[in-house]
């Protein structure tokens, strides 16, 4: 890829690993992150300009103009909502991309602008319950899937220009359409995600003035909840726009507890040790 100006918006940990692992490949592209907090900067900003991760802070969306790419990595719904002012700033050939987690609405957007030509989705399958520039890395997303959602309108040489740099960060990729994309991350993403949030707040709810239970947690139930520490608002934002997908493997999830509950009450020695076989088959069959 030729030396290009990259703009990004949010350089939390998973815009900020993306940075860092442009720099570290191809130190010669300029970094700039707008800040709408100016002059307020945030201590991952000072820190990400002290490891030379980024060239600039603007707090102008106008300073984007000569941008060739331009990450949006803010919640989903944030994503969005700077479509309508980027399109009067950035010039033709510029690419616009975002990291989010479901993609139906960012393309119902850019459609809807007509942004299509310039718009490519991506979304690296990696994270941390961690937020902040601070916890990023540049094996943050190594061996990670890099999803990536052309429009009908996306020219097969910006599709090129992300899949490099997705080699930059190690990644795999893989094309999928919108709806595809968000099917999937809603099962294996999302209502997992939902899952823990309830058993941690099922377990506040039950335990006792010691808080005997928070006391005792080990790691099963550490692991199993991680996640749950997770930005509130990152997620508020992925269940309001990806409702639809998150309601149908929730449903599914429901009739597959009944149905273990029944086999539970029978005490069916045979179904319970199915049940937990076929979990441990498939589990130990993802690489």
């Amino acid at each position: 890829m030729k030396k290009q100006t990259i703009g990004f918006i949010g350089l939390g940990l998973i815009g900020g690993s993306i940075a860092r692992c442009i720099k570290a490949s191809a130190p010669e592209h300029s970094i700039y992150v707008y800040n709408a907090r100016h002059p307020y900067i945030k201590e991952g900003l000072k820190l990400a300009l002290e490891e030379h991760t980024i060239d600039n802070i603007i707090s102008d969306l106008s300073d984007f103009s000569d941008c060739d790419i331009i990450f949006l990595c803010a919640p989903v719904m944030v994503n969005v909502s700077y479509l309508e002012t980027l399109k009067s700033i950035i010039k033709p050939d510029c690419i616009l991309t975002d990291v989010g987690s479901v993609k139906k609405d960012i393309h119902d957007a850019v459609k809807r602008l007509d942004l299509e030509s310039q718009f490519v989705g991506g979304h690296p399958m990696a994270g941390s319950e961690k937020i902040g520039y601070e916890y990023s890395s540049l094996d943050m997303l190594k061996d990670a899937y890099y999803l990536i959602t052309p429009t009908a309108k996306t020219p097969e040489s910006m599709v090129h220009t992300l899949v490099e740099i997705a080699d930059y960060c190690h990644c795999r990729t893989m094309i999928l359409d919108a709806d595809q994309h968000d099917d999937a991350t809603a099962a294996i993403s999302h209502v997992p995600h939902v899952i823990a949030a309830n058993l941690v707040n099922m377990v506040a709810k039950h335990d006792n003035l010691e808080q005997h239970m928070r006391h005792l947690m080990a790691g099963g139930f550490k692991s199993t909840t991680r996640i749950a520490s997770s930005s509130p608002e990152m997620w508020q934002n992925i269940c309001l726009t990806n409702t639809e997908s998150i309601l149908k493997y929730l449903d599914s999830y429901q009739e597959s507890l009944a149905e273990f509950k029944e086999v539970l009450k029978t005490k069916d020695e045979e179904k319970i040790m199915e049940f937990f076989a076929q979990a441990k088959e498939y589990r130990d069959s993802v690489l």
